[in-house]
């Protein structure tokens, strides 16, 4: 399965912002100088190892067998960014246009930062920035001419999503990137910089066409590091001798790059900062849905802007929580209310329960009014005391109040839906919590099934072993979470067939196939023993640097979307949770402790982006229409804990965010308002903008 792009207009927007700035700018094509060839063994013809990774060789043949890219090192011609011709007063006149056109505050001054002026991008999580500023580099260039980019990652998981991303969309660009019918005619030559190979940077210089570097921030901050101790450092600064016994940091700077920083808040480190300066900029676009430094703004979409415009999925959240039940070791939890035409509701209840052999275990069954779990238990002691579902005890969703529903005692306890009564192990819990991802993705993939769109649930856990363990012969063995899973996969998929018939799309016989064992799967770091095993992590993050595991999950993405691949609920390690970005992720389950040092939008993030269909069409607005999109693209987040604490951060995490917007219309709200002109009517023509002060009518404020 391939995707397919479509052009959507906030996407044109956001780039037109950044190629606006520099209007009046004259376009220079291929702007050359005489590059420094250093000294040379005699040689004519050199081979770039590893070029463009399915970039250039889209010209040559499949992408997935790159093909290899001469060029003359003997041919002294260099090709640059041509300068910026404006002066600061027109870059500045240009970008408060662009400002006022998107009602967004103007900028006081320029801000210059790296190069000659730093703009700011703001796009929220899941609508596509790595597409918007690639859509920007061609833009650059057909406008301008400018060629040379270097693209400042700060992760290695967003380093090979990047470079995934540019590889699946070199053959759009080339035939209908530019709006959607007409192409750029233009492929990317991009590479991801290694110390060890600098033959990709005389490409790099030497290339007429457009070049991009992508470099994440781990090698960044090594690198950039003048007179550093490391290998890297030592590599990029120094005169080497098979790099004819020039300096890199020289040849780079020689481009006049544009860099594009991808997430620059986690990249404000002064190593970074000042490695910037090194290359020698042109200008700086920085890209974020979270910026902590601010520049000249020229482009936001927030998250309120891209959940109102329906580009992400609405999010729902289950949450947990744990309540002690007087020192008993009995325990409860309200998993659904069960309403039907023909009976009264009815409760399923898991409880604590002896067996025949005299040994407690959990048992799930379905209670009426008047039933007693003393009873249901066979008399276990914890439930002796009242017990018993009083009359009218068990109430719906939305019956009382809009609530969840509950189940009242005849002791006057009440346990509503998702809540835990007693103090139930961790184990319990997770178990609840694979049970509920379960349900939830069993309930919502017999709706996209008949769209042909595959369903996906991710699993974020942090210790590999209770997921997949090793015997003393090495054999793989179910770890506790795997085999809970599949316990709990076949139990709830009878639960889920019980009286059901099949709609006609087969969803139904589907489910009767298939067993627990078949539809997951881990992702995880590999050893050299190809077992599964911790990521590393580095003291202050909590990402992983292993490149193997985000080449794996990045390789099957495509094939996770294939109904045709049996794999439905995705086994990850929480230190990889950057790389995953499927579309078609609709429920995300951490088992693990809550880590507040993990933002709630950072763990939601990774289900935000619009789904595909088997075909590859994104189901957007365009495809559902405005009523249906998200109740199609619907993300459910079952949490490790409450509903309430859980959402409660999250809403805070997103509004620490959001540009400021008015909340009344009042008369600070027209104060130094710069409106057009042309939005005012013909008796304003021939003006450029209007600009209120705070002479407004005497009226009450009024709510926007």
């Amino acid at each position: 399965m391939r995707f397919r792009f479509s052009q959507y207009q906030y996407q044109t927007d956001a780039a037109n912002a950044v190629c606006d700035v520099f209007e009046g700018q004259p376009p220079h094509v291929g702007m050359s100088y005489i590059r420094d060839l250093g000294v040379r063994p005699t040689r004519v013809f050199a081979t770039v190892p590893e070029m463009t990774q399915g970039a250039l060789d889209a010209d040559f043949g499949d992408a997935s067998e790159p093909k290899q890219p001469d060029f003359d090192d003997a041919d002294d011609t260099g090709y640059r960014n041509a300068d910026i011709e404006l002066n600061g007063d027109q870059l500045l006149s240009n970008i408060h246009g662009i400002q006022r056109r998107q009602n967004l505050v103007e900028s006081p001054n320029l801000c210059r930062g790296h190069g000659g002026v730093e703009l700011d991008v703001e796009m929220e999580t899941g609508t596509g920035k790595t597409f918007v500023y690639t859509k920007t580099i061609f833009e650059l260039n057909r406008r301008y001419g400018w060629s040379k980019f270097i693209i400042v990652v700060p992760s290695i998981a967003i380093r090979e999503g990047v470079a995934k991303s540019l590889r699946t969309t070199a053959d759009y660009f080339y035939t209908s990137g530019m709006d959607g019918t007409q192409g750029y005619g233009k492929r990317l030559a991009w590479f991801v910089y290694d110390s060890s190979n600098l033959t990709q940077l005389d490409f790099f210089a030497s290339s007429p066409d457009i070049a991009v570097m992508i470099i994440n921030m781990q090698a960044f901050n090594t690198s950039m590091k003048e007179g550093g101790r490391s290998k890297e450092s030592r590599i990029i600064f120094s005169e080497r001798d098979e790099f004819g016994s020039r300096k890199p940091i020289d040849v780079i700077a020689a481009t006049r790059p544009i860099i594009i920083l991808d997430e620059p808040q986690k990249m404000g480190g002064k190593a970074t900062q000042n490695g910037i300066d090194l290359f020698k900029p042109l200008f700086t676009l920085n890209y974020s849905a979270t910026h902590k430094i601010h520049h000249d703004l020229v482009y936001s979409l927030d998250a309120l802007d891209a959940y109102n415009q329906r580009l992400v999925k609405r999010i729902e959240v289950k949450g947990f929580e744990l309540n002690n039940m007087r020192g008993t070791d009995g325990y409860l939890y309200l998993q659904d209310i069960i309403v039907s035409a023909s009976k009264p509701p009815r409760a399923r209840i898991e409880y604590k329960r002896l067996t025949a052999a005299g040994n407690v275990g959990v048992a799930s069954g379905v209670f009426d009014v008047g039933d007693d779990l003393y009873t249901a238990s066979r008399e276990l002691e914890a439930y002796r005391d009242g017990w018993r579902i009083a009359p009218d005890g068990i109430v719906p969703d939305g019956l009382d109040g809009n609530e969840l529903g509950y189940v009242r005692f005849m002791n006057g306890t009440v346990l509503r839906k998702g809540e835990i009564l007693n103090d139930g192990s961790e184990r319990d819990l997770r178990r609840i919590q694979i049970r509920e991802t379960i349900l939830s993705h069993l309930q919502k993939e017999e709706h996209l099934w008949a769209r042909g769109i595959k369903c996906l649930s991710l699993f974020f856990i942090d210790e590999v072993v209770k997921y997949r363990r090793y015997d003393d012969d090495g054999n793989a063995v179910p770890g506790e979470y795997a085999t809970m899973f599949e316990e709990e996969y076949d139990r709830c998929v009878q639960w889920f067939l019980d009286g059901r018939i099949d709609d006609g799309h087969g969803y139904m016989d589907f489910l009767r196939r298939t067993w627990g064992k078949d539809v997951h799967q881990g992702y995880f770091s590999i050893d050299k023993h190809h077992r599964m095993i911790d990521s590393k992590i580095k003291r202050g993050r909590d990402e992983s640097d292993d490149i193997s595991a985000y080449d794996l999950i990045l390789k099957d993405k495509e094939r996770l979307l294939s109904f045709e691949e049996p794999t439905r609920f995705i086994f990850s390690h929480s230190a990889l949770r950057e790389g995953w970005d499927n579309p078609n992720v609709f429920q995300i389950c951490t088992l693990k402790h809550s880590d507040s040092e993990v933002g709630k939008r950072q763990e939601v993030g990774r289900g935000l982006r619009l789904c595909v269909n088997r075909d590859g069409v994104r189901q957007d607005v365009n495809v559902l229409g405005e009523s249906q999109v998200q109740d199609v693209n619907l993300l459910t987040v079952i949490a490790s804990e409450s509903y309430e604490s859980f959402a409660e951060s999250l809403q805070k995490d997103i509004a620490a965010d959001l540009r400021k917007r008015p909340l009344t219309v009042d008369n600070a709200f027209f104060t130094h308002v710069s409106v057009p002109a042309e939005r005012l009517g013909p008796a304003h023509a021939g003006r450029d903008s209007i600009t209120f002060s705070a002479r407004v009518l005497n009226r009450s404020a009024t709510p926007v």
